[in-house]
């Protein structure tokens, strides 16, 4: 058994460097472990959790930092952002990815054999934790959820072996780790499944949503679009207020803003066909709506892509009415306390349909999913929440639940990211594969 911890890349509170292996892309939360472990490869992984399981510590995992790592106080902090390999097997059409990968990595590399994964709108997001949250992706209608495409994770697991997970070895540990996140072990590389786009349809078009009028009919119109869709189509409609700052084009500065975004794997000029209805709103501020390399997937949201502060929280819909939507962004406007970003994300297609293999991402019969994300600059979490609270009392008669990738600084708010009997079964897995919860994981009651 491995007992002794790398010594190139482990850091205390005071040790230079301490502070930049801890910094990540989330900035309005910081954690204080009592040892950063910076682990180059599993054999290392291994030997932080031997050396926490040995002291009783708690162990959590950071690769980019957009998430909160976990309970990490006092204890180990396994940084994986040195675990990077991307390894494409164009023939069988899959990819292999360490824990450290970047989504903006996977898509270069796979484009080069005409192939993608399944990843979310920020290239600078980990791979490997957003496909454990489930993974709602650029092309979701389409291809479904990242953890869908998953073959096989490596994963250490508290009693510090590293097992080879598949469908047909340790079925159960497979299921339980795609959709309920790092909280049975620390996963150091997963085998993905790649899709043949090479090239989509998409963009946004941006609507000044000032005026009420103007945003209703953006709402009402996206809405009703949406029954109108192919699966091949996937799309949301996000809300938000533009600082008046010179880094934005000028259109924008200074609004506030209604886009419709999309992306579409069909041809372009089915594409022109199918968006024709947003264009017939009215005037947009931008549109760039096109035929892109799927290289520049990442334009359609233009995701701020600079280390921030945020809260962010999301609510699982069984259907959505413009009423509704619409007192959503009322509440969240240009005359909300904060600055707010509001997005819906159109659900349903390929993301409702049964999965090739069993996993945990719950609530796939949802058919919309609403985002609300705050940047804390200036700005307490007592005040969000208070906001948030308001939001969610519009939207509690179709509210299914949370979803566990899109909830951003909620560390202690559990409750909601899985339906009742998934935590049951989970927390029936910590017992069995984590029972000093090592990985600060007890899903019962959440």
């Amino acid at each position: 058994m491995i007992d002794q911890l790398p010594a190139q890349f482990t850091f205390r509170p005071g040790d230079p460097g301490y502070a930049e292996e801890l910094a990540g892309f989330q900035t309005g939360f910081t954690l204080r472990p009592g040892l950063i472990v910076g682990a180059t490869d599993a054999d290392e992984v291994r030997a932080a959790v031997v050396f926490a399981a040995a002291r009783g510590l708690p162990v959590a995992v950071q690769a980019t930092g957009h998430g909160l790592a976990g309970p990490a106080e006092g204890g180990v902090l396994i940084s994986t952002r040195r675990m990077d390999d991307v390894r494409i097997d164009a023939a069988a059409g899959t990819a292999r990815i360490g824990a450290g990968v970047r989504w903006g990595q996977v898509v270069e590399a796979s484009a080069a054999h005409g192939l993608a994964p399944l990843n979310g709108s920020a290239p600078s997001v980990g791979a490997v934790s957003y496909t454990l949250g489930g993974g709602l992706g650029v092309l979701g209608r389409t291809f479904g959820y990242a953890a869908d495409r998953v073959r096989s994770l490596d994963v250490v697991t508290a009693d510090a072996r590293l097992r080879h997970v598949t469908p047909e070895k340790e079925p159960e540990l497979f299921w339980a780790l795609l959709g309920g996140g790092h909280r049975l072990g620390v996963v150091t590389a997963l085998e993905i499944g790649l899709v043949p786009v090479a090239r989509v349809y998409g963009g946004s078009i941006a609507f000044d949503g000032a005026d009420g009028e103007a945003a209703s009919d953006v709402l009402r119109t996206y809405l009703e679009w949406t029954r109108t869709v192919p699966d091949a189509l996937t799309s949301s409609v996000a809300a938000l207020p533009y600082p008046d700052i010179p880094q934005l084009p000028e259109a924008l500065r200074g609004r506030y803003v209604i886009s419709v975004r999309v992306a579409y794997t069909g041809s372009a000029a089915e594409g022109e066909r199918l968006v024709a209805p947003l264009r017939a709103i009215g005037p947009s501020l931008a549109d760039s709506l096109r035929e892109m390399p799927y290289t520049d997937s990442h334009t359609i949201h233009s995701d701020p892509p600079f280390p921030h502060a945020y809260y962010g929280d999301s609510a699982m819909l069984s259907g959505l009415d413009a009423e509704r939507a619409l007192r959503a962004l009322e509440l969240t406007g240009p005359k909300a306390p904060m600055m707010t970003v509001v997005q819906i994300n159109h659900l349903g297609g390929a993301l409702d349909a049964e999965p090739p293999v069993p996993t945990a991402v719950p609530y796939r019969d949802a058919a919309f999913l609403l985002r609300l994300l705050s940047p804390l600059d200036g700005t307490g979490v007592a005040a969000v929440r208070a906001l948030y609270a308001q939001v969610s009392s519009v939207l509690e008669p179709l509210a299914v639940g949370r979803s566990l990738n899109f909830s951003f600084g909620g560390g202690d708010r559990t409750g909601g990211l899985h339906d009742e009997r998934t935590r049951k079964r989970l927390a029936g897995l910590v017992s069995q594969y984590d029972p000093a919860s090592l990985f600060g994981g007890v899903y019962e009651g959440e």
